[in-house]
């Protein structure tokens, strides 16, 4: 009496799950395809994919073009408020110490929000609403940096310090001579600033030149490259002729 019954069961088994995932409408059931409204496993197909390819590279805060339009003066409003900001920090940096810069730019934006947190209370309770917190919309904000996002930026990380360690070890080791001048010359120079700037001052120049000599060689483009072309060429051929005078490089050369 129980085969009966199972036999009976069976069917609508085998319908119920052969009915639980249906095609969706219009869908030709190509294994390419996935549309906006399709089964639950070709959506979730589709996230898997999307999730692995997204996570083969690792994201980075700040796009190329966005420093690219920062630096030109694409949004001036943005580009002001960076230069501004960065600028007014390195000053302070220059006059007090970086304990106090650090403590007084805390201070001044607990300042700002506990002023408002206090402000919209008062205002919340003469007006008995309930709003709730201010900052709400931005305490629920997800801050937390995934370990795959960690992983991703280690390994873009170490990409360039392994580069830079290769680079160091063969100019120090003197690989080739010719580089190794170069670097002795240039900390050479870089005695002589030293001796007349400091680190914050080499900054505040370098952010000078930054939001500065880009625009400008934007407006006088082909100028700059006249000249810049005609130094180039006499810089070549005043390295050429030391490497011509140096034991061992014109051997290396005709190897």
């Amino acid at each position: 009496m129980a085969e009966p019954s199972a036999a009976t069961q069976s069917p609508s088994i085998s319908s119920s799950s052969s009915g639980a995932e249906p095609s969706a409408p219009g869908g030709s059931g190509s294994p390419g395809a996935c549309p906006a409204l399709g089964t639950k496993s070709c959506s979730s197909s589709c996230a898997d994919s999307f999730v692995s390819s997204s996570s083969s590279q690792p994201v980075s805060l700040f796009s190329t073009s966005q420093v690219h339009d920062l630096i030109f003066w694409r949004d001036v409003k943005k580009t002001g408020f960076v230069f501004g900001t960065t600028l007014i920090m390195l000053l302070s940096l220059a006059a007090f110490s970086v304990i106090s810069v650090v403590s007084y730019l805390i201070l001044a934006l607990l300042s700002v929000t506990i002023s408002f947190r206090i402000y919209k209370s008062v205002i919340q309770a003469v007006q008995k609403s309930e709003e709730g917190h201010p900052f709400k919309a931005y305490l629920d904000v997800d801050i937390t940096l995934s370990s795959e996002a960690f992983h991703n930026y280690m390994n873009a990380a170490m990409v360039h310090i392994n580069r830079a360690l290769k680079l160091i070890i063969r100019l120090f080791l003197v690989e080739d001579l010719v580089d190794s001048l170069k670097l002795a010359v240039f900390m050479w120079l870089m005695t002589y600033v030293g001796a007349v700037f400091n680190g914050i001052t080499l900054l505040i120049l370098a952010e000078l030149l930054v939001f500065s000599v880009p625009i400008v060689y934007e407006k006088y483009k082909t100028q700059i490259d006249h000249y810049v072309g005609i130094a180039r060429d006499q810089t070549k051929s005043i390295v050429e002729k030391i490497q011509a005078k140096l034991p061992g490089i014109a051997k290396k050369k005709a190897e």
